[in-house]
């Protein structure tokens, strides 16, 4: 093959391996990342067949990191870390301690040095972005408030190795010395500080430059309507700041994207921005997966067994104690940190990022590269299966010692009432409104901050998972009119259901989903009004619209496609 077809190769067979590969593990109902990865294992040196431009791939792959850390400043938002920093923020930087120290003493026994032991930790004590929210999106648990610490979590994870990206460099002299060999700390100091000071200089002009001039610049784009030159604005910023971060204060590329998007982000056409750098996001981080799975050795499955078998269960089983008692000590509750330790028990592209700036820097050997992408594979084709115990767990845990449930505030008296599960943004609004209509009811929320505010306002309140019998009974279902299931979760609206139709066949249910699956699902279970949130606001829309025109208002608004 022609050596100018190189860049033209490697994108063709690299994107359309990925697509087979991400199709097989979507069959196999597993994260198409595996599919990516197995591609690049395909494409690699060390199987038979074509072997992809490593270099080309490289430098693909490095602009896939860009777009992808572009895309995590975007999101990134002060206000939803805040709201969860009881527990997101002490809780990842003590896993993020425990993990690397773990991860370094683990090493130790293998005869690693220091330096590469802190690679191998620190690699192994950050998830996966993609993973965790793809598994969340699926589980439609996403807006939930075990969702939001998940992701408050993640983000000061992400933070936390974007910094570390920036000081390995200057670390490496400290990092990579051997015992007896001389250590100059005078200019390891002046390193340190000297990266340092770029850093802060760098966020520095981010802030107070770029932070006027990318949305002006992107604002005025916008004003000329053209849609190719708002997506090469948006790109031009993406790559064109990554690069400036790198190439005038030599900080890494990664930080530099990230600065952007955050930047970005405070634009008022944020939204767009997000749009239109999607497809080309999602295109270079397959690439960068791709990419990755080239370094990736099969051969240490077999050379270094019980190493993977090490690796595996630092990453499934000790991240996974470690977030769950952290949480409980923090006074989460039990089906809280089961649910977002679990969600966390993998790694992903910033493990991958670090294993491949370790190599860079001399820090890491080809066998912990290949041992984290080992681990990488592992614990995203397991964390699909965790989630599934999580029910078992739970039903185990509440034979074993059953939960010390907070008093419930009385409901004497009440019949023929309302139950509504679930007290979050939605459930708050339907509480106003049975409110305002002298309806009768009962909420039964698990979150202890929620019972709290239900109890200053003095209403009735039970708490405890509504998948429970007992908690049912509490709250009166065999009496009551109607149950309405505010919460988001899909797979536990189903538990709920089935739970609630044992004890009142007749009950008027109503349910809300954010997919047509689950709509169905729920459907067959007995829910008597099943709300789909995309098509309820397209009927509502529509009816404001109606409206507008002075056109009788569409009578089926409230009613979901299936009973049209």
């Amino acid at each position: 093959m022609p050596h100018h077809t190189d860049l033209i190769a490697a994108l063709a067979i690299g994107l359309t391996l990925a697509f087979f590969g991400g199709l097989l593990a979507t069959r196999l109902r597993l994260p198409p990342l595996v599919g990516y990865l197995l591609a690049g294992i395909v494409v690699g040196p060390f199987t038979p067949g074509f072997v992809a431009n490593a270099g080309i791939a490289a430098q693909l792959s490095e602009i896939g990191v860009m777009l992808l850390m572009f895309g995590v400043g975007l999101h990134f938002s002060i206000s939803d870390l805040l709201a969860v920093r009881r527990i997101a923020v002490p809780g990842a930087l003590l896993r993020i301690v425990v993990i690397t120290l773990l991860g370094t003493a683990v090493s130790q026994l293998w005869g690693w040095t220091i330096g590469q032991g802190v690679i191998l930790g620190l690699a192994l004590s950050v998830a996966s972005t993609v993973v965790l929210l793809r598994a969340l999106e699926e589980r439609g648990t996403l807006d939930t408030s075990n969702g939001k610490i998940a992701v408050g979590w993640l983000v000061v994870e992400d933070l936390v190795m974007v910094l570390a990206l920036v000081m390995l460099p200057a670390l490496t002299p400290l990092l990579g010395s051997s015992e007896g060999a001389p250590l100059d700390l005078g200019a390891l100091s002046v390193s340190l500080l000297l990266t340092l000071g770029k850093m802060i200089l760098f966020v520095a002009v981010m802030m107070i430059v770029g932070r006027r001039l990318i949305p002006w610049v992107l604002a005025r784009v916008a004003r000329i309507g053209s849609r190719e030159l708002f997506t090469l604005a948006v790109l031009g910023t993406a790559l064109g700041v990554a690069y400036a971060a790198g190439a005038l204060f030599d900080v890494s590329f990664a930080l530099g994207a990230f600065l952007a998007g955050v930047v970005a982000s405070e634009s008022k056409f944020s939204q767009q921005v997000a749009e239109d750098a999607l497809p080309f996001q999602d295109a270079f981080a397959v690439l960068f997966f791709v990419s990755v799975g080239m370094l990736f050795n099969p051969a240490i499955l077999l050379q270094a067994p019980l190493l993977v078998l090490a690796i595996a269960l630092i990453i499934i089983v000790a991240k996974t104690l470690v977030a769950f008692f952290t949480m409980r000590l923090l006074k989460a509750p039990f089906s809280t940190a089961l649910t977002v330790a679990i969600s966390l028990a993998q790694i992903g592209e910033f493990s991958f990022i670090l294993a491949a700036l370790g190599r860079e820097l001399d820090l890491l050997s080809a066998q912990g590269q290949n041992l984290i992408l080992a681990g990488a594979i592992v614990s995203i084709i397991v964390n699909p299966f965790l989630f599934r115990l999580i029910p078992v767990i739970e039903a185990w845990q509440r034979r074993r010692a059953p939960q010390a449930l907070p008093q419930d505030l009385p409901q004497a008296g009440l019949l023929q009432h309302a139950v509504l599960v679930g007290y979050g943004r939605v459930g708050r609004l339907i509480m106003q409104t049975l409110q305002e209509h002298n309806v009768p009811f009962v909420v039964i929320e698990e979150d202890e901050r929620r019972i709290e505010e239900l109890r200053t306002l003095n209403l009735p309140v039970v708490y405890g998972d509504a998948a429970r019998a007992e908690v049912l009974s509490r709250a009166g279902v065999a009496e009551a009119s109607v149950v309405i299931m505010a919460t988001p979760d899909g797979p536990q609206s189903q538990l709920i259901l089935k739970q609630v139709r044992k004890m009142n066949p007749t009950v008027h249910v109503t349910a809300r989903t954010h997919d047509e699956h689950t709509e169905q699902a729920l459907r067959q279970l007995g829910a008597s009004d099943v709300l789909y949130g995309e098509y309820e606001l397209g009927l509502a829309m529509g009816n404001h619209v109606l409206a507008a025109l002075g056109s009788p208002i569409n009578r089926f608004a409230s009613l979901s496609p299936s009973t049209r």
